[in-house]
């Protein structure tokens, strides 16, 4: 998948122009790039369309204009774009009660890494968490972690003939499984690859 350079991005007066049409095509588009796992994860999949729309918001909301200021942004996110041959996800721990969060986070420690994906006659992938810095302690994980799932050739190709695609958690506080992955999720992530 392309990364995105300068010559991709609108300037701050054309966004704001387009922006409500583009920000209804990037909601239409995420809904095909959302995975719940059970009731209080969920698995953001990044791709070049939801981070140029994150620059874009970046830009206009800090008013960001010179060309060094862009392009930290654009290192940014573009280390979020998915490279061919893996998917790139935020994994966010979700609860609307604060005390209840704070309660589930710390029973949930490593979380991220019992997260897994799996393509039907394959092992489970595991992903490579926090990749940028570490999110958790010895007493809480974080609600939010940057994932990256890494995959072969093989695999890559049994998805595109066909294979399925599950997803699922195995932590001892959150178990749960998505077997298969809904068809537009499934189709979406496997456009992402080579």
């Amino acid at each position: 998948m392309k990364k995105l350079t300068r010559e991709n991005l609108f300037s701050l007066e054309k966004y704001s122009e387009i922006r409500n049409d583009f920000r209804l095509k990037i909601m239409a588009h995420k809904k095909n790039r959302r995975l719940a796992i059970g009731p209080n994860t969920t698995l953001y999949f990044e791709d070049s369309l939801i981070m140029h729309y994150q620059i874009q918001e970046m830009l206009r909301a800090e008013k960001i204009f010179e060309s060094s200021a862009i392009d930290e942004e654009l290192a940014v996110y573009n280390a979020m774009i998915p490279d061919g041959n893996n998917w790139k996800a935020t994994l966010m721990i979700e609860f609307t009660d604060e005390e209840e969060r704070r309660v589930a986070l710390k029973k949930m420690l490593g979380i991220e890494n019992n997260l897994w994906l799996k393509i039907q006659g394959f092992s489970e992938i595991y992903p490579i968490s926090d990749e940028d810095l570490e999110r958790s302690d010895e007493d809480k994980t974080s609600a939010v972690h940057f994932l990256r799932f890494q995959l072969d050739h093989e695999m890559i190709n049994g998805l595109k003939d066909g294979c399925e695609l599950s997803a699922g958690i195995n932590h001892p506080e959150y178990e749960y499984t998505v077997n298969p992955i809904a068809q537009n999720i499934s189709e979406s992530l496997i456009s992402d690859l080579d």
